[in-house]
């Protein structure tokens, strides 16, 4: 039965509105700190600067300041790097992107070095980043729905930029057009409630009033149809200087990545460049932040806006592309508002009407507009600011036409174009109906149910289900659902019945009595990731879908497994996506004097050797013969039988493997293949040459789309009939791998028999470090768990007790993330290898924050070995 607490806390909008309101004052607080920390040692700066040399104060600043910033992203946070946009676009896509407590300090501390010490970026920016990021530690700290928790980070995103810009509705605005695009209510009123709650908090803590008006709008603002023409003239530079800006971004980004140094060196150089620079200038360029308000307001010519206009430009390209934590909403605004004086001067010079002003306000809107292409919310973003309503009518005209010039030279946004170099493809572009992802509660349940209806008697339930395959049963009233209950429960029951009765003939307790009332459930529209939190969150074997109360169907486990099978028999009976068999080019054979056969696919000559060490020991330990395996890949309008290759280099690995082979008395058969996919030609060996078990590295990340080991071992993983084992070396090996390997081991348990599979490869890999092992062994348990069962920690220390010598203790945790508390675990004890054991299903499923496997692969500096059992 479910716990009732854990029914209670399902997402619900007063928990919504709660999270809300925290996210709002926190992201607020944030951007509030990080304000005065740049607006005090940026203070410090300038003050240097008039009492010393500015062309060694600025150059100085820029430089330790850009390498210290750099210096942290670098090694404590890398996913802090940039404005931050990117990365929160990439989290709602589905992307294993980090998004916690960790990158927004990093962010935070990050942009006050950079920012202060003269790059010419904004703090907008990161205002977003830090609020998404703190959104996305709260929904760990209270676990929620994967679609609840997009819905929170968008929320603390919306919340960071009202509290950045003191702009509440643009924040909302600006989550539906660039995030999220989703209308719906539980998000809107989310974000709106956040936004608010940060917008009052800013600006009493700024230094301002609730008072909306702004210094800047106490000018006179007026529109007439004589300016049009001009309006639209303005309109078509920011679009086409936009166009130019975005693309300068890309450029200096993929232009600095082919420096192969640390990112401190590069973020110290941009500083070094922008003091340097900026020493040459009149002292106004010392403060960005006061830059912009004396283009808006006219103070200066048209020749110090000019050269404003050029040199911000240029630096704000160096300051980016350098990695550096910043936004661009502020150098966004500070170019409008060049472009847009510098229109109105020339009307106003040439016509002799006209306001500067006014156009240097709507070229902020119309530049910001064509480089984030968020018309909607760069319109409302400057009337908030200025509170100015003469100002819509010019903002609408600019803010269009820019937006259509710019998306007409080059589609997207610039957000989503560095999501795209960052190599993630749109999220809208990677769900669809054809895919996992795209597939929805409807499309996974069964729509023949068999139920139980509220009438029964607990005698008439149990020849119900006597006479069922299933395990779980709804229980219905009227066709609404109003229960469920499960084979166990119902022998329980009628056990029970031996024992002083709950009534006075037991063979008639009502269904009631036994049953869970008011299960867990989920509607047709929810996604297959959803789906997969829910039973994996409450521990769910079976899923009713309702729609209201009404009983659609159900799903159970084997639904989805069945549906990702369907997927991959679509995918190859697809027309022309039949791959031609593999072709072998060259082997050479040992005597077959092993059990079994060991599979070692080699291609790095850096991994080899201790690829085909681990497989030795455990060959050795089994005896197993080894096939070395080398595939070279041709195109797939080339047949692999006809298509002519060199294996001269290649070979030279084999023969090393073989000679390894001699020297420690195993047989060593080796293979080329030549095949149009790799994973293919991997399964073919399997098949031909009957293995028991393939042992493969894994470099510790993907960025395949979709993927969670990548398309090779995620292949492998699920289709080989065969035990499967993936390595991930740890950070602190290196070639040429010299023992002792590994001294320290950290095992999961599970209690399942995948656990008790990777347990048994323990003593083949232990010798090879040379010295007695110190072996813990950790099994996390749920902390809602009153009892904790080490049964299976026991009976794993008891098996290796007797298999070996060494220290072996038992670790019982209790974590609500299971992933979180083995890293934590691995890295606090330095631990040289974490073996971890999983079922098919488990390596490949991405539930709540991804996959468990695959993140602590990834998160953890050991080496890690993965263990699939085909059983």
């Amino acid at each position: 039965m479910i716990n009732p607490i854990r029914q209670w806390l399902l997402p619900k909008r007063r928990l919504a509105i709660a999270e809300a309101c925290l996210i709002g004052v926190v992201s607020a607080l944030s951007a509030v700190l990080l304000q005065h920390s740049i607006g005090w040692l940026g203070s410090w700066r300038i003050h240097f600067s008039e009492q010393f040399p500015p062309f060694l104060v600025l150059p100085a600043f820029g430089l330790v300041l850009g390498a210290l910033s750099g210096f942290l992203v670098e090694f404590l946070a890398p996913d802090a790097s940039g404005s931050g946009i990117p990365q929160i676009k990439a989290a709602l896509g589905g992307y294993p992107i980090a998004l916690d407590l960790r990158v927004a300090l990093v962010k935070l501390v990050s942009s006050i070095f950079a920012i202060a010490g003269g790059l010419t970026l904004g703090r907008q920016g990161p205002t977003v980043h830090i609020g998404a990021a703190l959104a996305a530690q709260f929904s760990r700290w209270f676990p929620t729905s994967p679609s609840h928790r997009r819905q929170i980070i968008a929320a603390g995103s919306a919340a960071g930029l009202a509290a950045g810009f003191n702009t509440p509705i643009a924040g909302i605005l600006f989550v539906v057009e660039e995030l999220l695009h989703d209308f719906s209510g539980l998000t809107l009123g989310t974000a709106i409630l956040a936004s608010f709650i940060g917008a009052v908090i800013s600006r009493i803590l700024g230094g301002r009033s609730l008072e909306l008006n702004l210094e800047l709008s106490q000018t006179s603002n007026s529109f007439s149809a004589l300016e049009i023409p001009f309006y639209l003239l303005l309109g078509l530079l920011a679009g086409l200087l936009a166009t130019l800006f975005n693309r300068g971004i890309l450029f200096s980004l993929t232009l600095q990545r082919r420096f192969h140094v640390s990112l401190a060196v590069k973020m110290g150089l941009a500083g070094l460049i922008c003091g340097c620079v900026v020493s040459l200038l009149p002292p106004d360029f010392r403060n960005n932040r006061g830059l912009r308000e004396l283009l808006i307001t006219g103070a200066e010519s048209w020749q110090f806006t000019s050269l404003a206009l050029v040199i911000y430009f240029f630096l704000t390209l160096i300051s980016y592309g350098s990695g550096a934590p910043g936004g661009l909403f502020h150098p966004s605004l500070v170019l409008g508002s060049a472009l847009g004086y510098l229109v109105g001067f020339a009307k106003l010079s040439f016509f002799g009407f006209g306001s500067p002003t006014t156009y240097a306000l709507v070229g902020m809107g119309a530049f910001f507009s064509a480089v984030s292409k968020v018309p909607i919310t760069a319109i409302v973003i400057i009337f908030e600011i200025t509170t100015d309503f003469n100002l819509v009518l010019p903002l609408m005209i600019t803010c269009v036409v820019s937006y259509l010039i710019a998306d007409q030279l080059s589609k997207g946004s610039l957000y989503q174009r560095l999501l795209e170099w960052r190599g993630y493809i749109s999220p809208t572009q990677k769900v669809d109906k054809g895919s996992l992802t795209g597939l929805t509660a409807a499309d996974l349940m069964q729509r023949r149910v068999e139920t139980l209806s509220l009438q029964m008697s607990l005698d008439d339930a149990l020849q119900t289900v006597s006479c069922s395959t299933h395990q779980g049963f709804p229980v219905v009233d009227e066709g609404t659902l109003v229960g469920i209950i499960s084979q166990s429960d119902i022998t329980n029951a009628t056990k029970m019945q031996g024992n002083p009765p709950r009534c006075a003939f037991p063979g008639t307790t009502p269904l009631t009595d036994i049953m869970t009332p008011h299960p867990i459930t989920v509607k047709p529209t929810a996604s297959l990731v959803d789906v997969l939190y829910l039973l994996n969150r409450y521990h769910l074997s079976r899923l009713p879908v309702t729609e209201g109360r009404k009983l659609l169907g159900i799903i159970t486990r084997s639904d989805i497994i069945r549906a990702e099978l369907d997927q991959l028999d679509r995918k190859t009976t697809q027309p022309g996506s039949q791959l031609t068999p593999s072709y072998v080019v060259y082997q050479t054979r040992a005597p077959e004097t092993g059990r079994g056969r060991l599979l070692v696919p080699i291609a790095n000559p850096q991994t080899a050797p201790i690829l085909v060490r681990l497989a030795a020991a455990i060959a050795r330990d089994r005896d197993y013969e080894l096939e070395c395996l080398q595939v070279i890949i041709v195109s797939r309008s080339n047949s692999p039988a006809e298509t002519p290759v060199k294996t001269a280099k290649i070979r030279r690995l084999l023969r090393q493997a073989e000679k390894w082979g001699r020297d420690w008395n195993i047989p060593v058969h080796t293979q080329i293949r030549v095949s149009q996919d790799i994973t293919q030609a991997m399964l073919e060996t399997i098949k031909e040459r009957h293995i028991n078990l393939i042992l493969m590295g894994w470099k510790g990340s993907t960025s395949t789309p979709g993927r969670i080991f990548g398309g090779v071992v995620d292949g492998v993983i699920r289709q080989a009939p065969c035990d499967v084992m993936v390595v991930k070396f740890g950070e602190m090996m290196h070639p040429p791998y010299i023992p002792p390997f590994f001294e320290r081991w950290l095992i999961t348990i599970a209690g399942g028999p995948n656990s008790q599979r990777a347990l048994e490869f323990i003593p083949a890999l232990v010798p090879l470090s040379g010295k007695p092992p110190d072996i813990q062994l950790c099994q996390v348990f749920d902390p809602e768990d009153t009892l904790t069962d080490t049964t299976a920690l026991e009976k794993a220390s008891n098996f290796l007790k007797g298999q070996m010598n060494g220290r072996i203790r038992q670790i019982p945790i209790r974590a609500s993330e299971v992933s979180d508390a083995v890293v934590h675990l691995a890295n606090d004890q330095f631990c040289d290898v974490v073996v971890l054991g999983a079922s098919r299903e488990g390596l490949l499923q991405q539930v709540i924050q991804g996959n468990i496997p695959e993140a602590i692969a990834r998160r953890v500096k050991s080496t890690v070995i993965l263990v699939r059992s085909v059983t």
